[in-house]
């Protein structure tokens, strides 16, 4: 299972000096870091670990001026490393990283206590205290990337931190953290992949500028891989993409998944009193907001559009981090509305569908799980009210039907829902190709059997008989029982059958032939013989017929 672990403590508290302990790669490479001799951009680095597990590591900076890059580090992680010098102890942005990472709901880490070589027993224990007191559950490690004490130590206390299951099955979803440029291959976009898989060749969307992207190849830590899932760190080449086309906060994702929005709709986690303007941090964008609130629940009007999915966790700022929410509705109506949030939170999708409504609209919102319990058809979700009411003008017409037409108790799919043809197959109706029947309903003769017995014997004496009830003739030739022939007439059944006899011994096959074989009249066998035609038995070249194919 892919694991990205992610950084976090105060300015020159050993983050970075500890990374390259571990992994033997040195997160800082900018010029400029490695001149100041401190961490100002996000670094990443692979840590393998004793049972053989790689996991992924983001190394964030600890100063006060770079949070917000601590924050885009930080989103998509699974658990973090909290690094704390064993000599100063926690310190400002060791308590604001520890608050970020509790907001965006990362609950399981370790805590390494840096530069223990160079404090006293006492002194070390003091620290390992406070920091059993600050993260409660978490194992700490005193550890020195100097002389390597604790590391093997350390990288054990990772491979027990429990392992996060992402959502692999999942639409692509990946926020940008690094855009760069490589000579002979072109933009390449890096940043950890929330849920789903990419693989070469998938066109996803660059958000929110919309535009489509094609992945040329993928890599999870310099290593080229067919496909990379959810949980890794992925680096994707974007050969038709410029590099200024694409910045950190970008989100890559599948089309059609993810809603771009200007609005969230949140649950409040606060911790000290939230102002009417804020930064919002989502994913790894951060847009300026006005913040509407009720209660435990706010809306966030952004400056900005973002990318974002219910259950995502965003971070508050002003000139420190102030609060946090969870995602209700990443993409609502201007309004803060209470009742309707009330009614996502506790799975209530009955309060969405008062008219049915395509199932793609409502995955923003409620698990499949949830959805699945309101009746379902052809990714059509109905409420049982609504279905109930259409049932009952179903069932009353199709009764109607049956009472006024015995010999066709059946109406058509388009006349009965022309709006909704799927709801059909939940109103415990029988459908029989485009037409729908009453459970067990068949057709019969009703009142017209005397009519039925009168027109069979009309053919029984006269070879071709005007039809005068079109309907009833429908009826007797689904009972084999005559066949309508030209534009209202009809012939007996036997007669159509011993013309069928006749036609392979007439050579050629005309139409004065066919008259005299069968001893009929011209208008007879002529609409006879149009009736081969359309059944495909017989095809007309001139004045001639030939057969079609032997009649079973």
């Amino acid at each position: 299972m892919p694991l990205t672990v992610g950084t976090a403590g105060h300015i020159d508290h050993g983050k970075t000096w500890l990374v390259r302990a571990l992994t033997g790669k040195d997160t800082d490479r900018l010029p400029e870091e490695q001149a100041r001799g401190i961490s100002i951009d996000l670094g990443y680095a692979p840590l393998e670990l004793p049972d053989g597990r790689r996991l992924s590591l983001v190394d964030v900076p600890g100063h006060e001026r770079f949070v917000r890059t601590m924050i885009a580090g930080a989103t998509g992680i699974d658990v973090f490393l909290l690094v704390i010098d064993a000599q100063e102890g926690a310190r400002p942005q060791t308590l604001e990283h520890l608050a970020v990472l509790r907001l965006l709901g990362v609950e399981h880490g370790v805590v390494a206590l840096t530069k223990a070589d160079l404090v006293d027993a006492e002194t070390l224990e003091l620290a390992a205290e406070e920091a059993r007191e600050l993260v409660p559950g978490a194992d700490v490690v005193a550890v020195s990337a100097k002389t390597g004490l604790g590391l093997d130590e350390l990288r054990a206390a990772l491979a027990r931190l429990p392992v996060t299951e992402r959502n692999g099955s999942g639409a692509a979803r990946l926020y940008v953290d690094r855009v760069f440029t490589l000579g002979g291959v072109g933009t390449v976009a890096t940043g950890t992949l929330w849920s789903g898989s990419i693989a070469a060749g998938d066109v996803l969307r660059a958000e929110p500028s919309g535009r489509s992207v094609r992945v040329r190849s993928v890599q999870v830590h310099d290593v080229p891989v067919e496909r990379a899932e959810a949980g890794q760190r992925v680096a994707v080449n974007l050969p038709q993409v410029e590099r200024r086309d694409l910045a950190r906060g970008d989100a890559l994702v599948a089309a059609g998944n993810y809603p771009t929005s200007y609005r969230l709709d949140v649950r409040l986690t606060e911790l000290s009193p939230l102002p009417a303007a804020v930064t919002v941090h989502v994913g790894t964008r951060a847009v300026p907001a006005r913040l509407v609130r009720d209660g435990e629940y706010a809306q966030l009007r952004l400056e900005g559009a973002v990318v974002a999915a219910r259950g995502d966790r965003v971070v508050l700022r002003t000139n420190t981090t102030v609060g946090g929410g969870t995602v209700v509705d990443p993409a609502p109506r201007r309004g803060l509305d209470r009742e309707r949030l009330e009614a996502i939170e506790r799975g209530d999708v009955a309060a969405f569908v008062e008219a049915p409504v395509q199932r793609a609209s409502l995955r923003r919102l409620f698990t499949d799980a949830q959805i699945a319990a309101l009746p379902v058809a052809d990714d059509h979700v109905y409420s049982p009210a609504w279905l109930e009411a259409l049932r009952t003008r179903v069932r009353e017409r199709l009764e109607e039907r049956a009472r006024t037409s015995p010999l066709d108790p059946g109406i058509s799919v388009a006349e009965l829902a022309p709006d909704h043809p799927w709801a059909i197959e939940l109103l415990d109706v029988e459908r029989r190709g485009p037409k729908v029947y009453l459970p067990g309903a068949t057709a019969g003769l009703g009142e017209r059997g005397a009519a039925a017995d009168e027109l069979e014997r009309r053919l029984a004496d006269e070879e071709i008989v005007k039809l005068d009830d079109r309907e009833l003739a429908a009826y007797l030739e689904s009972e084999g029982r005559l066949r309508r022939v030209g534009d209202g007439y009809a012939v007996a059944s036997a007669l159509y059958e011993r013309g069928v006899d006749l036609l392979p011994a007439l050579q050629p096959l005309t139409l004065a032939a066919f008259r005299d074989a069968l001893a009929v009249g011209r208008r007879t066998a002529q609409l006879l013989l149009e009736r081969y035609d359309a059944d495909g038995i017989t095809l007309r070249r001139g004045d001639e017929r030939v057969l079609r194919r032997r009649r079973r």
